[in-house]
């Protein structure tokens, strides 16, 4: 049983949007900055100073405004109560960010007892941001203007494609080293002989590419819940299907896979062969 609350949906949608947008302040001033600073985690994963300060932010404005709530975050870890959890990756792509890649965003989700209910991502080196919530759809706006929200431009509602066989869909895979290190490279090379085109389009942006309809299939290995829970509402609402690689829901199981929906099960017999 979930704790009674106070806020619905929708208000805890609103205050995501300002959680990106404190973020996005933070984000965008650090990015290509000549003073960053950047240290390795013990994982060998590259941290910024911009990952610590935004995850900052973020904490304090959600100890203001949800001080009842539990917090999951890459940087800082776990707080609270896991049965209304903020999950935040502060910075989605550290390593693109630190080389002056634009591919990188700040990944807000609310999960309820486990389950992701909604979703926000905010890349404003590429001047977009998209977000979901459960029942409400998928949405996106460009967010090159200082705040997107006041002006004129309405939100694009987010689909899926409808492409129905695999011999016609373009799949993008994330990374060979993460399928080899997992053991499934050569599902993932047996998967790309049947499709139509396959590209690594890198973090984020592969689901969102999805949920926009311009791919098919995305998938990758070495996740954690951070990497993924405010990625999987988005791509539901859009009306696509979010799983782990062999079929597990939720963000928990250390891998993702995307589809339109109409391509799953097809994804998943060919990466788990029996």
């Amino acid at each position: 049983m979930t704790e009674p609350r106070n806020y619905a949906l929708s208000d805890d949608l609103q205050l995501a949007l300002v959680l990106a947008d404190a973020a996005d302040l933070i984000s965008r001033a650090r990015f290509s900055a000549l003073d960053l600073v950047v240290t390795t985690k013990p994982d060998r994963t590259p941290v910024t100073d911009a990952d610590r300060a935004v995850e900052r932010a973020i904490r304090d404005l959600l100890a203001e405004r949800r001080p009842d709530d539990g917090i999951l975050g890459e940087e800082f870890g776990t707080a609270g109560s896991t049965t209304h959890q903020w999950i935040i990756d502060p910075i989605d792509g550290t390593a693109g960010f630190l080389r002056g890649i634009p591919i990188w965003a700040t990944l807000i989700a609310l999960a309820i007892d486990g389950v992701p209910v909604l979703g926000v991502v905010s890349a404003p080196a590429l001047g977009k941001r998209w977000w979901a919530a459960t029942g409400s759809g998928a949405w996106s706006s460009d967010t090159s203007a200082a705040d997107s929200r006041e002006t004129d431009a309405a939100p694009t509602r987010l689909h899926v494609s409808g492409i129905e066989t695999l011999a016609e869909a373009s799949i993008s895979y994330g990374s060979l080293q993460q399928w080899d290190a997992a053991g499934h490279l050569d599902e993932l090379i047996t998967l790309s002989r049947q499709v139509w085109r396959t590209r690594a389009y890198g973090d984020m942006w592969s689901y969102m590419l999805l949920a926009e309809g311009h791919l098919d299939v995305a998938g990758e290995f070495d996740l954690q819940p951070y990497d993924m829970a405010a990625l999987s509402p988005i791509v539901q609402e859009a009306g696509g299907t979010f799983t782990s690689v062999d079929g597990r829901s939720g963000p928990w199981h250390g891998s993702a896979l995307a589809t339109n929906g109409l391509l799953h099960a097809a994804t998943l017999a060919v990466l788990n062969p029996a």
